[in-house]
């Protein structure tokens, strides 16, 4: 007799394999679940392979599109990057997976969702946090986090014994040394051989990018152009490729960002359980809209508005990490980011080039830039007078902290 509906969120690599079968052995009905968020797999060979193993159905989600408006996008918009260099490649892709996770489980009547998380990483947080988030009532069964599996299998080694004793197909092996994970946005790589910070990650562990020692000597010159803080075209100036799809442009950024060795990042982070942990992170077209995205703002945004959603970028990264995307805070602080972006419109010219996105210049219909302002030739309408009475201002609160210094004998 069955112990209930499952539906398992499946990567056909090893650790998802092997949970598959193991809830089968079990008595459990497992349907595997596949959302394709970019990664480079064959999707047909996943769905037999999970087949083979016991699956009693194969959903595949096309989540692409979605995974770039609905997630790399806000997050664009919000500058996100965790610890101030991380932007969150893997982060944004678990609340979307978790979504389609859960709704698979409600047209299939199934009350259990499972993933294949460990329970010393951020993934299983992410996951679990956004599956109770859309429906309270599910309940999760998260094998790394029982003892019964936690006793079958102490590492990878007996994972990959297991999955060979019963003809479990994977391409890991013992000595693969380092894992990877793969979407739309990046490719990151860690544990294994990595777990050493001090270990140098060789280029031919590359998958999007080649190493910027290797691009090309020569310049890609493009243009990307903003509405409302999002990309809505990017040109080719070296041979008029022209996008305004999101998807496809996103892709194509992906292309010429890899080519030229951009987006390469190699960090020690702290994760949520309180673990340090270091990744090395290939981003392409994410690091390439971020710079450009940060340069139209600088023409086209407040002062006080760029102070202060500069104070949220920080949060909001944070929440996205930590797997609080469907949560009332994120919800406040996204309207508050769009609010922020409703005049962020323009164009960015910039040059790729062995590694580096070089800002060349900008415009915008929005532009807060008065080059007669700004200028030093120009008088332009600025008293300069008038700055004496504002420096006097801003002074007088310097003057009274020196004067109680002094009373007591101290000084800067």
């Amino acid at each position: 007799m069955s112990n209930g509906k499952i539906v398992l969120a499946y990567s056909g690599g090893l650790d998802t394999s092997v949970i598959l079968k193991w809830l089968i052995e079990r008595d459990y009905e497992v349907i595997a679940y596949v959302a394709d968020v970019g990664q480079d797999d064959d999707f047909n060979e996943v769905k037999k392979k999970a087949l083979k193993i016991g699956a009693s159905k194969v959903c595949i989600k096309d989540l692409k599109r979605e995974f770039v408006t609905d997630y790399i996008f806000p997050a664009l918009k919000a500058n996100a990057m965790y610890e101030n260099r991380y932007l969150l490649g893997t982060s944004l892709a678990r609340p979307l997976i978790a979504k389609h996770q859960i709704k698979v489980a409600e047209t299939e009547n199934a009350e259990i969702v499972s993933h294949g998380a460990t329970g010393k990483g951020n993934d299983q947080v992410r996951f679990e946090l956004s599956y109770y988030a859309l429906n309270p009532k599910i309940k999760v069964f998260s094998p790394w986090k029982t003892q019964e599996f936690l006793n079958q299998f102490k590492g990878r080694t007996d994972m990959l014994n297991y999955a060979q004793k019963n003809n479990i197909p994977v391409k890991a092996t013992i000595s693969k040394p380092y894992s990877e994970d793969d979407n739309l946005m990046h490719i990151s790589h860690e544990a294994g051989v990595l777990e050493d910070p001090k270990y140098k990650a060789s280029k031919e562990i590359f998958t999007k990018i080649v190493a910027p020692q290797d691009a090309p000597d020569r310049e890609t010159h493009i243009e990307i152009h903003f509405k409302d803080g999002l990309p809505v075209k990017v040109v080719n100036r070296d041979d008029n490729t022209m996008l305004k799809d999101p998807l496809e442009l996103f892709i194509y950024l992906n292309k010429i960002g890899g080519e030229n060795g951009i987006g390469l990042l190699d960090m020690v982070e702290n994760r949520f359980v309180g673990i340090k942990s270091r990744g090395v992170y290939e981003t392409p077209a994410g690091t390439i809209l971020i710079k450009a995205h940060m340069d139209i703002e600088g023409i086209a945004m407040d002062r006080e508005v760029m102070r202060l959603r500069n104070m949220l970028s920080p949060v909001f990264s944070e929440l996205v990490y930590n797997g609080f995307w469907f949560s009332p805070e994120m919800e406040f602080l996204r309207a508050a980011i769009d609010k922020s972006q409703e005049l962020i419109d323009g164009i960015v010219y910039l040059t790729l080039y062995k590694g580096n996105v070089i800002i060349e210049g900008r415009e915008s219909p929005s532009s807060l830039y008065d080059k007669e302002l700004s200028s030093m030739d120009i008088e332009g309408g600025f008293d300069q007078k008038d700055s004496a009475g504002f420096i006097k201002i801003n002074a007088i609160r310097l003057m009274a902290h020196n004067a109680i210094l002094k009373k007591q004998g101290k000084s800067f």
